[in-house]
């Protein structure tokens, strides 16, 4: 009797499970607003993409998408608030390289970098830009490393945070160049760009997308590209690996949904933002910010982040740059 009583029990809430997935998947996706958490400043590479395709997201969902950019920590604290968001579909991550660097850098992470986040799909891979400001005088990577090798500890790169991309291509650099360049954080990329525009601090890694124009205008150099080949979009640039051989740094960017999202909500973003992706006024707009359309599939890009993450974690130990 008490089996009995228990296996109707058993019955009855598994009907009610099946009864509210089967509700859920009968509305429309979706029905009401969705943020769009970055957990980088604005007017960086990563928020800059994001917003590409966010902005025509509206169009074809016939729903507001609001940014939210909450920055600090490298990015860990916007992406731990969308780790912890209720997993409802309404609440989305777009972000990129960090993610999967500055959770190697601290002792403490308040989420699981790879079991916290439903991977949705990467869109695009650009490199950074290895950046000078026209009064220091250099105009390659060697003599860069010239110069910092003549007058080691007296020049600075700065980065928007302890552990974040900027940080760790720029760490990466200097140990594979052994040169002696002091590291400057800043609070965001967005003071970097302004501080390297305005000459107050000389050296810097950026996202293609946040710099080129200024590029182009002479207002900074970028005397080399992360990646170890050249960009397309920039072929007279010289990568930092024709220098310094093996190196070799992307910047990618991308979405991601707290765990538990449910599928047709991932499925209907994810087919949604290929679509955008193929679009002519899309692509024209990355190739105006010097970056290659990656579009991904959830398991794929869910594949590609644990050999990021494996591949950054060495890169930190190797360093010893970890925070705390």
């Amino acid at each position: 009797m008490i089996k009995a009583t228990y296996l109707n029990l058993a019955c009855a809430g598994a009907l009610v499970v099946a009864a509210i997935s089967w509700a859920w998947a009968a509305q429309p996706y979706p029905t009401k607003p969705i943020r769009m958490i970055i957990p980088f400043g604005a007017g960086g590479s990563t928020d800059v993409l994001v917003r590409i395709v966010a902005a025509r997201l509206p169009e074809v969902l016939g729903q507001q998408v609001v940014i939210d950019n909450r920055t600090g920590a490298g990015g860990l604290i916007g992406t731990d608030l969308a780790a912890k968001s209720n997993p409802d579909g309404y609440t989305l991550l777009g972000t990129g390289s960090p993610h999967v660097i500055v959770p190697n850098l601290y002792k403490n992470v308040p989420f699981q970098v790879l079991k916290d986040f439903a991977p949705i799909m990467q869109i695009a891979s650009q490199p950074y830009g290895l950046a000078v400001h026209p009064s220091l005088g250099v105009k390659s990577v060697t003599e860069l490393i010239a110069l910092a090798k003549k007058e080691p500890g007296k020049h600075n790169y700065a980065s928007s945070g302890q552990g974040g991309a900027m940080h760790l291509f720029q760490a990466l650099f200097v140990s594979m160049a052994d040169i002696n360049v002091v590291h400057v954080p800043y609070k965001g990329s967005g003071p970097v760009r302004a501080d390297l525009l305005g000459g107050q601090v000389k050296i810097g890694c950026l996202g293609l997308s946040s710099i080129i124009q200024h590029h182009q205008a002479g207002q900074l150099r970028i005397i080399a590209v992360t990646t170890a080949k050249r960009s397309p979009e920039l072929p007279d640039i010289p990568a930092i690996a024709e220098t310094v051989p093996g190196y070799d740094a992307a910047l990618w960017t991308g979405f991601l949904a707290p765990r538990g999202t449910p599928a047709v909500a991932i499925q209907r973003i994810q087919g949604e933002l290929t679509k955008l992706l193929q679009t002519a006024e899309v692509r024209n707009a990355f190739q105006r910010a010097g970056t290659d359309i990656v579009a991904t599939d959830p398991k794929v890009f869910g594949e590609f982040l644990k050999i990021e993450y494996a591949k950054w974690g060495k890169v930190v130990r190797d360093l010893k740059l970890q925070v705390n």
